[in-house]
C-alpha cells in the first residue's frame, strides 16, 4: 500500500511539474492559435484613452469596443463599433472625428477610418465622407472616395478625393465643384457718367 501511494505521489508530481513548465511556452503559443484564428489577443470595451504632452490633454479617444491583433505579423488595433477622437491644438482649439468603423496600424500609423465619417475642425469647417485615411506620422488626411465639406460661412467644396494636412492650411482636391461665398468689402466703383 506504501508503495502505491509513493508511486503515485511521484505521477502526481510529475504531471505538476511537466504542467508548470509546459505553461511557460504557453502565451507564445495561445499568441500563435490566435492568429491561426484570426481572433484578437484583446477585447476592451467602454474604451476612453487620454493621451497627455506635459501635462496638456492633446488626444481623447474613445469607442464602445477596441479588438487588439498586435499578436498578428502586421500589428492593428479594430474599432468595429466606431470611435469618436478629440484632439487639442497648441492653442488648445478642439477639433473631433468620428466614424462608424476605424482600424489603425501600429507600424504605418496609418488609421483608416469608415462609414459615416464626419471630422469637425476647431474652426468650424465639417468634412463628410465615407472613407477617409489618417497619417498620425505625416500629419495628413486623404481619401479616394467622394466628400463634402463645408465650411463655417456655409459655402462647401464636393469632390471625388483629396489630399490635405490636419488644419487644412494645404488642402489639394480633385475633380470637384462647390458653392464659395465671396463678400464685396470694396466700394461701388466709380463710371464715368455721360462722357465725363
Amino acid at each position: 500500500m506504501n508503495t502505491l501511494n509513493n508511486t503515485w505521489q511521484s505521477v502526481v508530481a510529475i504531471f505538476i511539474a511537466i504542467t508548470f513548465f509546459a505553461c511557460e511556452g504557453n502565451y507564445q503559443n495561445i499568441q500563435k492559435l490566435s492568429e491561426k484564428d484570426n481572433l484578437p489577443v484583446n477585447i476592451v470595451k467602454e474604451v476612453n484613452l487620454k493621451y497627455t504632452d506635459s501635462g496638456k490633454l492633446i488626444t481623447n479617444l474613445m469607442a464602445p469596443v477596441l479588438e487588439d491583433y498586435s499578436n498578428f505579423d502586421f500589428p492593428y488595433q479594430e474599432f468595429p463599433e466606431g470611435v469618436e477622437v478629440l484632439f487639442w491644438n497648441e492653442q488648445g482649439d478642439k477639433s473631433t472625428v468620428t466614424s462608424k468603423y476605424a482600424i489603425r496600424f501600429e507600424e504605418s500609423a496609418i488609421v483608416d477610418l469608415r462609414d459615416s465619417v464626419v471630422l469637425t475642425t476647431s474652426d468650424g469647417n465639417v468634412l463628410r465622407a465615407q472613407q477617409l485615411y489618417w497619417d498620425q506620422a505625416k500629419q495628413w488626411l486623404f481619401t479616394n472616395e467622394p466628400y463634402r465639406i463645408t465650411f463655417k460661412d456655409g459655402s462647401y467644396n464636393d469632390g471625388a478625393r483629396f489630399d490635405s494636412s490636419e488644419d487644412f492650411s494645404i488642402f489639394l482636391s480633385r475633380d470637384n465643384q462647390g458653392i464659395q461665398i465671396v463678400e464685396n468689402t470694396s466700394a461701388t466703383p466709380n463710371t464715368p457718367e455721360n462722357g465725363e
